[in-house]
Parts: C-alpha cells; sequence; structure tokens
C-alpha cells in the first residue's frame, strides 16, 4: 500500500483502506536465525484476529515489526493506513497496547496512571478527565480509583492495564496474552470486557496460549511456528478442516494398555502421551461403547478443539 504526504508535506498522511492492518511477507533474522519468514496478515475493521503460536514461534518478533518497534529485514507494513516503519509513530497513536506484563507505575494511584498514560497522546486535560471517568467505570475500579497499585488484585490490575489502553480511543487494539495469571472468574470478566470493545466496532490482535479463549472470541486466527504460517482461518471451520469431529481421551492406570490393544482397532488417528491416550474420530459410539464396559478405565467424550488442532500442527514436545 502507498502513502501520500500531508498539507505540510512532512510527514505521510494515512491512506484510506477497508483492513485496519496489512503486512505483506515481512520477515527478521537475528543473529543469521530466521525468527519471522515471510508472513502475511490482514485485519478488518471491527475483527478479533488471533495470532497463536507456541513459544518461540515468532509472535511477539511479529508484534513488535506490526507496530514499528523493530525493523523488518524484508516486506511491507501499513497500519491504520500508514507505512511503518516510516510513520510508526503517527500509527501507534491510533493503537492501544496491552503487553503480557503488567508496566505500571507503582508511585500513582489507579487514577494517576490514567491521567499520566493521557499525557503521552497529547489529549487535554479536560478530554483526559472526561476519559478517565469512564474508563474507571468500564474497569469496575471506581472504587478503587484513588487505590495504590500495590493493594490491587491480579485481576484488578489487567483490567487497569486494559482501561489504560484506551485512554486515546484507538481505532486498533493490541492484547499479547491478556488473561494470563488471571483466575477463571477474572478471565471471563475480562473477556466480557473484550466482547463489549468489539461490540462498539473496535478492532482487536489477540495473542494467547488459552486455545478457548482464542476460540470463544476470535473471529479468524493464523497460527504460525518458527517464522511461518500453519494455518489461518475461523475457529470451527479450521477444526473442522484439520481435525475429525470427536475426541475421546483415556487416561490414568491401564490408559496405556488399552491403547496399545484397542487403538489402531477403534480410532482413525490415535496418540499416547505420558498415561493419556487420544483417540480422534468421525464417529465415537464404537470407541465409547468399549470404553463403558471397562469400568476401571476413565475417559473423556468430547467435541474437538482448538487445541486439538493446535497441538496437531506445532506438536506436544515442551518449548522453552
Amino acid at each position: 500500500m502507498g502513502s501520500r504526504l500531508n498539507a505540510s508535506g512532512n510527514q505521510p498522511a494515512p491512506t484510506l483502506s477497508v483492513a485496519v492492518l496489512v503486512a505483506k511477507g515481512i520477515r527478521k533474522s537475528y543473529e543469521g536465525r530466521e525468527v519471522v519468514a515471510g508472513i502475511d496478515l490482514e485485519l478488518a475493521r471491527g475483527e478479533c484476529f488471533g495470532l497463536l503460536g507456541p513459544n518461540g514461534a515468532g509472535k511477539t518478533t511479529t508484534l513488535r515489526m506490526l507496530l514499528g518497534l523493530s525493523h523488518p529485514d524484508a516486506g511491507e507494513i501499513n497500519l491504520l493506513g500508514y507505512p511503518v516503519p516510516l510513520a510508526a509513530r503517527e500509527a501507534r497513536s491510533r493503537v492501544g497496547v496491552v503487553p503480557q506484563i503488567d508496566n505500571l507505575d507503582p508511585d500513582f494511584t489507579v487514577r494517576e496512571n490514567l491521567l499520566v498514560y493521557g499525557r503521552y497522546f497529547g489529549l487535554r486535560e479536560a478530554q483526559i478527565a472526561a476519559r478517565v471517568s469512564h474508563l474507571l467505570e468500564f474497569a469496575a475500579l471506581e472504587s478503587r480509583a484513588d487505590s495504590r497499585i500495590q493493594s490491587l488484585s491480579g485481576g484488578m490490575k489487567r483490567r487497569l492495564v486494559l482501561a489504560r489502553a484506551l485512554v486515546n480511543d484507538p481505532d486498533l487494539l493490541f492484547l499479547d496474552e491478556p488473561t494470563t495469571g488471571l483466575d477463571p472468574q477474572a478471565r471471563h470478566q475480562m473477556w466480557e470486557q473484550l466482547r463489549a470493545l468489539l461490540k462498539q466496532g473496535k478492532t482487536i490482535l489477540l495473542t494467547t496460549h488459552f486455545m478457548d479463549e482464542a476460540e470463544r472470541l476470535c473471529d479468524r486466527l493464523k497460527i504460525i511456528d518458527h517464522g511461518r504460517t500453519l494455518a489461518e482461518g475461523a475457529p470451527r471451520a479450521l477444526i473442522a478442516a484439520h481435525i475429525e469431529p470427536e475426541v475421546v481421551e483415556v487416561y490414568g492406570e491401564g490408559a496405556g494398555e488399552w491403547f496399545a490393544a484397542e487403538a489402531a482397532e477403534l480410532c482413525d488417528r490415535y496418540e499416547l502421551h505420558g498415561e493419556t491416550a487420544f483417540c480422534y474420530l468421525r464417529d465415537a459410539s464404537v470407541a465409547v461403547e468399549n470404553l463403558r464396559a471397562q469400568p476401571k478405565l476413565r475417559f473423556l467424550h468430547r467435541r474437538a478443539n482448538l487445541e486439538d488442532l493446535f497441538l496437531k500442527l506445532t506438536g506436544r514436545e515442551m518449548r522453552e
């Protein structure tokens, strides 16, 4: 995508586009190792797009390039109509970022963290004050407005980081593992807040290691590993394309023996990991009947999900 100069002729002005973010063939290498190997990305306005991958897949490097914090070795990036990294500062003025690690200022109160952050965007004091009142309500932190950061729970801190990312009323949000470390109640509360933002027309780029989170929130997603795209599309469509519709997990004592004796006969595809046998099936009725006749075995019969797809494409080996 091209750009044009603004009226002063100094800085590139945004070009009009249906897509909020477009990246074509971006690459990045460190010390001779290619970390991102020609990734394409396009986000439509108002969607939640997931970027998924195991540790070391290239997600963080990709995000840094998209934000103009790291220069790509090759490829093109257009963020909110601005060429990146050439006009990254202008583009980032319309972006909100929720990092993996809470980086709130412990010397300030909840309200002060929002006020100070608003000043970074050059907002007038009256604008910031109006925004802060709304954001405290959005984050359900009105009663903690004058509290120090150290007194907040983990869920409160994550809600405040999200609220802070909205202080400039951004068009696009980058959420880097926003619910890591939260308990189930706090995670669900965060999901409700993100759904509310999507209903307001915000666009979200989400990275997460919680596959249920991606499946619930994302309209589309891309799975990457070793800097390359493995699959892209709507979650349920990807699952249907790559995974048998039903899964039976057999676990605990006796699972290995059952796997060795029965899996090849009963399952369309099967794997044994530790003490758990995974059977992937088009029709699980025969396998379930077999297992019900063996009361000493424990098993779970469920629908295939995004985690099954993720593990099939990226493997089950631990990543450091």
